[in-house]
């Protein structure tokens, strides 16, 4: 028996409705003022001593023997969950027990991941989903931790990237760090969240947001877990069987009018931007190769898109296209685009009406939601209809067309390979520009790596846009995860921990994860440097130290210019000197082996070496370079 008798009611909990997983708690009593709300009571001195781990847990015997957090975790390890990220808190010690003890071996699918900040959690799980499609899951304590996580968690939202996250709640300890409805604080940007009130509740909520989390909109769910029934008796409690989503694509009258369209044109296209998973990267392949059409591709942008150096992708022998089809972006004869964040707008009760998702709020538009379709787009998943459409094209296509295919996939290779040496060896000259320089031009970076990674199995995880993009024309993106794309609001404190996030998922596949990391960036949580190397990811950081926040600072200068002013104080809260900061001295602070600054480009390639072999032995690795601004 526990400090709060939890095993009450437990068996009056397990006969409960499973209709009530979703809070209840009234909206006008969640927003009600101070006037009826008693007093907060101040942490007792126990509560305290327990809090700081000031008190040893008695030695008893074990009072549970089928705690109810074991049977959570089961249900996690059923949904194949590799990883559970998260910063230690009491309001979920018990599902932390089950984590790391339950199961043969323990501590394993999913395996616990230390972070030092919950906004890294999330982030590393954002990471994680975009590398690999699919979810990882996020720990988090309480009010506290649900809001350092919020900015990770408004990120994954607006990148609709699937991520399962679980608060613990504990009413009877410190009153700050709970709430009756605690999800409500990230409910707008959130697509899906329960506090289940029985443990049978919590295992159908925890396989409920992880199908809301894949099924798209994807996004981040979340789950609150009162500490009583992660450690309440779950007796003869059955695990629910989990049931994967059944995602809507097209139907079969669209399929047969898009197979015809495609197999009549005489120079057919298909613009393929974000899919879901590789798994959709794949087909949209192969629905390529059997129209013959040429492809564009996301890949540059983003993952789970068409392979960049793929024969078929480029603009094609002409680009007179006369039947073009959109999968996840519009296009000028049909298109199949999923449904948006504009979508879950219901969810935003109190009428935040968060800019590119809202209709009227302008921007960029919800990503496959309103304001990015077309007349003639069809509102369907575009990964769950190309397995119907690939069949259907297969039906049609005869022996006649089939020899037409091939000879247009041999005009289209041609015309391709051409188009990518011009631009290849345009954007060599280009970026020749200051190759000598010190600081070290970013193009010499990109340019000097992509020799040493281009036979590996590697993925960019960092955003790219703030040190040049060259990678969009000096690499090869050809796998799913070969760029993983921006922050998805935008926000800072995110390349490190994505990055990470992504070498979790790079650590059993044989694959390697490349951070080109802008050095204010890191400054917003830096111990996740201290993560990798504790989980032994293969992770090679190379910094983009240009000792400022340069977009600021040339915005601050420009003010300053246009007012007449002068620029002469312009780096004033832009820039990051008096003292420089000595990103290898902080990485080694946190274990991670590490050198530089390095001003003289003429040392990059020795650096690379060094560092890229010890990120494959597993010894994550940082080489702090002093760069130009962009």
């Amino acid at each position: 028996m526990n400090r709060r008798g939890f095993l009450k009611g437990a068996a009056a909990g397990a006969a409960a409705s499973a209709a009530s997983l979703v809070t209840d708690t009234p909206q006008a009593a969640a927003q009600g003022g101070a006037s009826t709300a008693a007093a907060v009571p101040a942490p007792t001195q126990e509560q305290v001593a327990r809090d700081a781990a000031a008190v040893r847990p008695p030695v008893s015997v074990r009072a549970v023997q089928r705690p109810g957090s074991d049977l959570m975790v089961q249900v996690l390890k059923d949904m194949e969950l590799e990883y559970v990220a998260g910063n230690p808190g009491s309001s979920f010690e018990g599902l932390q027990e089950s984590f790391i003890n339950y199961g043969n071996p323990p501590n394993k699918m999913p395996e616990f991941i230390t972070a030092l900040h919950e906004e890294s959690a999330v982030t590393m799980a954002h990471g994680y989903g975009k590398a690999e499609g699919k979810p990882m899951i996020a720990l988090l304590h309480g009010t506290i931790g649900v809001q350092h996580a919020a900015m990770s968690i408004y990120q994954a939202y607006y990148d609709r990237t699937p991520v399962l996250m679980i608060a613990g709640r504990d009413e009877g300890f410190i009153q700050a760090h709970t709430a009756h409805d605690m999800a409500a604080m990230v409910r707008s940007f959130t697509k899906w969240d329960a506090q289940p009130k029985t443990l049978e509740q919590s295992l159908a909520a925890l396989q409920r947001a992880y199908n809301e989390a894949i099924t798209p909109p994807m996004g981040p769910t979340l789950v609150v877990l009162d500490t009583e029934l992660q450690k309440e008796e779950a007796r003869e409690l059955k695990i629910p069987a989990y049931r994967p989503p059944q995602i809507a694509g097209i139907d079969l009258t669209k399929a047969r009018e898009i197979a015809k369209g495609l197999l009549d044109a005489q120079n057919p296209r298909i613009e393929v931007r974000r899919l879901r998973t590789a798994q959709g990267a794949r087909l949209s392949v192969e629905l390529a190769e059997l129209v013959g059409a040429s492809a564009g591709t996301g890949a540059t942008t983003g993952p789970m898109s068409f392979p960049q150096r793929h024969p078929l992708c480029g603009p094609g022998s002409s680009t007179a296209y006369d039947y073009t089809l959109g999968l996840e972006i519009p296009a000028a004869q049909a298109s199949i685009i999923g449904p948006g964040l504009a979508t879950l707008l219901e969810r935003d009760s109190a009428n935040i009406g968060f800019g590119g998702i809202a209709p009227a709020a302008g921007g960029r538009g919800a990503r496959g939601g309103a304001g990015a379709t077309s007349a003639t787009a069809i509102q369907a998943d575009a990964e769950a209809s190309l397995p119907l459409l690939i069949e259907e094209v297969k039906r049609q296509l005869t022996p006649d067309k089939r020899r037409i295919v091939e000879e247009r996939k041999a005009k289209h290779a041609e015309a391709n390979q051409k188009a990518r040496i011009e631009a290849l060896t345009q954007a060599v000259q280009t970026k020749r520009n200051g190759w000598d320089s010190s600081p070290v031009a970013t193009a010499r970076i990109y340019a000097e790596l992509w020799p040493w990674i281009k036979n590996e199995d590697w993925c960019l995880a960092s955003p790219s846009g703030f040190s040049g993009a060259h990678n969009v024309q000096l690499w090869d993106h050809n796998k799913p995860y070969s760029y993983l794309g921006g922050q998805g609001a935008g926000g800072m404190g995110y390349g490190a921990p994505a990055s990470v996030g992504a070498a979790l998922a790079a650590k059993s596949r044989n694959r390697i994860v490349i951070n080109i990391q802008c050095d204010g960036d890191l400054n917003y949580a830096p111990g996740v440097l201290w993560t990798a190397v504790h989980h032994k990811l293969p992770l090679l950081t190379i910094m983009h130290n240009n000792r400022a926040w340069h977009q600021e600072l040339m915005f601050v200068e420009y003010m300053c210019g246009v007012r007449g002013r002068g620029t002469d104080r312009g780096h004033i809260g832009t820039s990051l000197r008096d003292p420089f900061i000595d990103y290898a001295k902080m990485a080694a602070g946190y274990g991670m082996t590490s050198e530089g600054p390095i001003s003289d480009p003429a040392k990059l390639a020795g650096a690379f070496k060094r560092g890229l072999d010890s990120a494959k032995r597993g010894e994550p690795y940082l080489i702090d370079v002093i760069t130009q601004p962009r």
